[in-house]
């Protein structure tokens, strides 16, 4: 059995990161020492190693609990189950890659427009005027952005 901090060593994380996995259900110590220090099997190096790799491909702490979980009971699962996971964390990233191509396209249109010249003062910044424009127009009800570029 191992103290925390020596399976923090062992799997290359901090006590503090150990106890959070703890608080959010994605780790459990075997037991307590008869001074109360948390004992974990070494075996629980491999499952912190899951929790890594999960989070480095940006899936949540939710996620990572869920697929514990079938890890556990692999064998009352499918790979259906683990594959819907990870889909949805698919179409999760593809809408918010679309939405920040959208926003990206928008935002360089109206750079674009703008002169950029250091010797201008911004008084007449397309940049500023586009954006008090749409307020203005908000303001009165229209939804319809000025066209640059």
């Amino acid at each position: 059995m191992l103290k925390i901090g020596d399976l923090a060593k062992l799997a290359g994380v901090t006590s503090d990161t150990l106890r959070f996995y703890e608080k959010s259900d994605l780790l459990q110590p075997a037991g307590r020492s008869e001074g109360g220090y948390r004992l974990y099997s070494a075996d629980e190096v491999s499952r912190i190693q899951f929790i890594i790799r999960a989070k480095g491909v940006g899936l949540s702490l939710d996620e990572i609990r869920e697929l514990l979980t079938i890890r556990l009971e692999a064998m009352e699962h499918s790979c259906a189950e683990v594959k819907h996971i990870t889909q949805a964390k698919l179409d999760e990233i593809d809408h918010k890659i679309a939405e920040l191509n959208r926003i990206r396209k928008a935002l360089k249109r109206i750079n674009d427009a703008c002169c950029g010249h250091d010797d201008d003062d911004a008084s007449h910044c397309s940049i500023l005027l586009h954006w008090m424009v749409r307020q203005n127009r908000k303001n009165a009800g229209s939804t319809e952005l000025p066209a640059f570029g």
